[in-house]
C-alpha cells in the first residue's frame, strides 16, 4: 500500500491501515521510547501513548515532509512529557547545575559498536540521558531543547557536555580495564 492511500486509510478509522501504519514504525520508536526511559515497560507505555497520538493528530500531518520524521518527533515529544509526568523521573529532571563531574574536552578513538554505546548513554542520570539522547540522537538544537523542556539555553549546553564527559570517562575507564570488552584503539 503506498504512503498516502495508506494515511487516507488510517484517516478513514480502517483499522488494517493502523496496523500497517503501527507495523511500519513500532520496533524503530520502541527503540527510541527505550533510549528516554529506564524500563522496557516505560517504553512501552511511551509507545502506546506516542501511537495513540499519532492516530489522535494524523490529520495535522500535511504529507511535505518525510511521514518518518513526523512520528519521531510526536515520540519524542510524548517521551519527554512522560519523564515530566513521572515522579520517579521528576528529581532527576530538575537540571540543577552542580559539578558532580569535570567537563572535559578528551575525545579517545574508541572501537565501541552501537550497542555498547546505547547501554552506556541508559546508565546516564535521567536528565543528562535526555539531553544527550535530544541533541547527539535525534538532532535537537540545546535552543530547542532548552524550549521543550523549559530550561536555558546554557543549562542544556551544560549538561550534554557533563553527559558526554561522564561517557568518555566511562569508556576510557572501561577501555583500560578491559573488563566490558570496549578496546581503545592504539
Amino acid at each position: 500500500m503506498d504512503q498516502k492511500k495508506l494515511l487516507n486509510d488510517c484517516l478513514k478509522g480502517k483499522a488494517s491501515a493502523q496496523q500497517e501504519l503501527y507495523a511500519l514504525y513500532a520496533k524503530a520508536m520502541l527503540g527510541l521510547c527505550y533510549r528516554y526511559t529506564k524500563s522496557m515497560a516505560d517504553a512501552e507505555d511511551v509507545l502506546q501513548d506516542g501511537f495513540i497520538k499519532i492516530f489522535k493528530n494524523l490529520h495535522q500531518y500535511n504529507g511535505s515532509g518525510d511521514l518518518g520524521a513526523w512520528v519521531r518527533r510526536i515520540m519524542v515529544n510524548t517521551a519527554i512529557n512522560y519523564l515530566k509526568s513521572q515522579d520517579h523521573y521528576q528529581y532527576d529532571l530538575s537540571f540543577v547545575e552542580k559539578n558532580l563531574h569535570p567537563v572535559s574536552d578528551e575525545n579517545p578513538e574508541l572501537l565501541l559498536n552501537a550497542k555498547e554505546l546505547a547501554d552506556l548513554i541508559r546508565q546516564l542520570p535521567i536528565g543528562y540521558q535526555t539531553i544527550f539522547n535530544m541533541h547527539a540522537v535525534e538532532g535537537y538544537k540545546h535552543s530547542e531543547i532548552g524550549k521543550i523542556l523549559g530550561i536555558h539555553e546554557g543549562t542544556s549546553k551544560s549538561q550534554y557536555a557533563r553527559a558526554r564527559a561522564l561517557l568518555i570517562s566511562w569508556i576510557t575507564r572501561n577501555s583500560l580495564d578491559n573488563k566490558t570488552g570496549i578496546y581503545a584503539r592504539k
